[in-house]
């Protein structure tokens, strides 16, 4: 595997990139620095972009973050894309979601979230996600800030007991498993992948140029977008099946010691 012609690493942050304490490692940091002249680093997440900044605060400036699932894309201080789910829609879905079965919803604006729920188990887990978020009465009522997706939280699972009453939203919407707790209802464009390929195209890196990290289904389609795309041994099966090559678990830090047979295939280049 010749990875001295890499030009873009992107990593999916949950159960990839962070580990079970949602910290990046500080060894992370320093492949970053000894890399960031030979390579534009990516962070793509579900995660809202005012948590993710916050990961990386003190590199913000030299990234780019892939939010929400690809509904928005940011490089420093500049928007790149954002793909937003129709007030129309977004009112068509929250009545369906409140007949789920131990779901809770969440709306995913530009500005903050939104959550209706009074049940504290799930709003003391929330705050690892959401940096910026309201407690408001009815989500329905949310008109002023345009919504990005709909994230649905399951305490068991999300794959077993919500995507099976979502299926049939499929190809309207995208609906992805996103977690073992959470699923994401976006706009058809809104994906890890399309916000990619969009960047690749900016960029003028190609697939062949793209290193990508991954491990559950809401990558899958950037995934394919890389030659040198990999699962974490902690992945999916679907990603697993996907991916050309795997790595150790985000536990036992398999993104960075990917980037250090990147950074040494530089040096020796």
């Amino acid at each position: 595997m010749d990875l001295s012609n890499v030009k873009l690493v992107v990593t999916d942050l949950d159960g990839t990139l962070l580990n079970s304490n949602h910290e990046v490692s500080n060894h992370f940091f320093e492949l970053f620095h000894n890399l960031k002249n030979h390579v534009h680093f990516v962070a793509a997440s579900g995660r809202q972009y005012h948590s993710m900044s916050a990961k990386f605060e003190s590199i913000l400036n030299d990234i780019t973050i892939v939010a929400e699932n690809g509904g928005l894309t940011m490089q420093g201080d500049k928007e790149l894309l954002f793909t937003d789910l129709s007030i129309e829609k977004t009112r068509e879905l929250i009545p369906l979601i409140r007949e789920l079965n131990g779901g809770y919803a969440v709306l995913c604006g530009k500005e903050c979230a939104y959550v209706e729920t009074e049940n504290q188990d799930f709003i003391s887990l929330f705050d690892e996600y959401y940096n910026k978020y309201k407690m408001v009465k009815d989500l329905s009522k949310v008109t002023n800030d345009p919504i990005l997706k709909i994230a649905i939280y399951h305490f068991e699972s999300s794959e077993k007991y919500l995507f099976p009453a979502l299926k049939h939203l499929e190809g309207e919407m995208k609906i992805k498993v996103s977690g073992q707790n959470w699923l994401d209802i976006s706009h058809v464009n809104a994906n890890k992948g399309f916000a990619l390929k969009q960047l690749q195209q900016k960029m003028g890196i190609s697939p062949k140029e793209t290193m990508v990290f991954g491990d559950y289904n809401n990558d899958l389609e950037m995934l394919e977008l890389a030659d040198y795309s990999f699962a974490m041994e902690n992945a999916h099966p679907d990603v697993k099946k996907v991916a050309n090559y795997s790595t150790k678990s985000n536990e036992d830090y398999g993104v960075e010691v990917v980037l250090e047979q990147l950074y040494k295939a530089k040096q020796n280049r």
